[in-house]
């Protein structure tokens, strides 16, 4: 079996999770759903003991405020959902938004210096989930960085309220 079959081919979010989004918001997730597709790790390590096989389908919402993981083969068969814990998160969720909502407005009115400064703190934020997210699916999926990124940022779509 090809490493390229350890992969996300399609991904999905439950739009009844999502209360609210605005064009920037929108503009995040799909880019992020547009990176993911085009290049990423993963390996369901459970299904792929049993002998599942990818490309896999993933559907993503928030359930009793964990994060649901619903992860199918490329056919749609249910293969297994992961429940990961979101209280570690709350933190760089609440930091991400805020980073970015000044992220937003300083693109709109901020010098490109200062522009740049926020973009390299929201970065750093958002490096700092991934490996969280990285520690959290330690032993349940093989992914990559790249990839434990646009998952948070995927995470953090579903965790706007307007």
């Amino acid at each position: 079996m090809a490493a390229d079959n350890h992969r996300i081919a399609h991904i999905s979010l439950d739009e009844a999770t999502i209360i609210w989004r605005n064009a920037d918001v929108e503009q995040e997730r799909r880019v992020a759903i547009f990176d993911l597709i085009e290049e990423n790790t993963f390996k369901p390590v459970r299904s792929v003991e049993r002998g599942a096989t990818g490309p896999y389908r993933l559907q993503l919402s928030v359930v009793d405020g964990r994060l649901s993981m619903e992860i199918a083969n490329d056919a749609g068969e249910p293969l297994e959902t992961l429940l990961i814990g979101l209280a570690r998160f709350r933190r760089p969720i609440r930091e991400y938004f805020a980073i970015c909502d000044s992220y937003y407005q300083a693109i709109r009115k901020a010098t490109p210096a200062e522009i740049e400064t926020i973009d390299m703190a929201r970065r750093g934020i958002h490096n700092h989930a991934a490996e969280l997210l990285l520690e959290r699916l330690e032993g349940k999926v093989e992914t990559d960085f790249p990839t434990a990124r646009r998952l948070f940022t995927l995470i953090c779509v579903l965790h706007i309220k307007g």
